[in-house]
């Protein structure tokens, strides 16, 4: 099983043209952040979490040329806004693209994205399949992913737990009966905004927290924003087992 970050930045603090900040100004491609998304390859099945603005180049970057599933975190804008690219899979692999949410992101993307479901299908348009989820287990092929419920503020979210992989990100608040979920697992990869406490994201310390509560044996920090500080140094100053994911880190588990 091999997990891949395609992106580990973020919307929120997004360095623009006139920031000075080392981190903006560093040639270290490690601070060079992509909306924050993931690849995950098993033998028979290879899915990404989350399909934000950056999806098309994050799929020629990886050189992603099998994609079976999508799974949606949220319906922000940053985590879903390149799913009409979807159609070079389509054309690929000669099928929809099965998308996996719960019911309200789901509205949100027949919204947005009304013109997919048309009777009337404009030439060349990209093809999905919706496919509804709530808090309990499910299949993509025969790999089992087990939702896990966290919050975005107020905002009910997913992350995701595949075999002893688990992903959170977009969150600031998850219940204890949703973190036994995370037992026993391998890597986990959450969120970590910036050092100050924010709104609906977790904080540094509030990510390093809930680690030393799963106990995972690695874990990896992402949605990264530039106010973190730079790669270089930050990284050194977690614990050994604890690392900011960059773009393009590839683990295998």
């Amino acid at each position: 099983m091999k997990l891949t970050f395609l992106g580990t930045g973020t919307s929120q603090g997004v360095p623009i043209i006139s920031c000075n900040c080392d981190v903006c100004r560093s040639d270290d491609s490690r601070d060079k952040r992509l909306r924050s998304s993931v690849l995950i390859e098993t033998n028979d099945l290879s899915l990404v979490i989350d399909c934000g603005p950056d999806f098309r180049q994050q799929m020629l970057l990886n050189e992603v040329s099998r994609l079976n599933a999508i799974l949606l975190t949220h319906e922000h804008i940053d985590h879903i806004a390149c799913l009409d690219d979807i159609r070079a899979f389509n054309y690929i692999h000669g099928k929809p693209m099965d998308i996996y949410a719960e019911k309200r992101v789901l509205k949100s993307i027949m919204r947005i994205y009304n013109y997919v479901f048309f009777d009337e299908k404009y030439p060349g348009i990209p093809s999905m399949e919706l496919h509804e989820i709530d808090n309990n287990p499910f299949r993509v092929g025969e790999t089992e992913i087990i939702p896990i419920r966290a919050f975005h503020h107020k905002l009910p979210v997913f992350g995701y737990r595949i075999n002893k992989i688990a992903y959170l990100t977009d969150i600031n608040s998850i219940q204890d009966s949703e973190i036994e979920k995370l037992e026993g697992i391998e890597i986990l990869v959450v969120n970590a905004l910036r050092k100050k406490v924010h709104l609906s994201h977790f904080s540094l310390d509030e990510a390093l927290a809930l680690i030393d509560q799963v106990k995972p044996k690695q874990a990896f920090l992402t949605h990264v924003s530039h106010k973190m500080g730079m790669h270089s140094i930050e990284d050194e100053k977690l614990p050994k087992n604890i690392h900011f994911a960059y773009d393009g880190l590839s683990v295998n588990v």
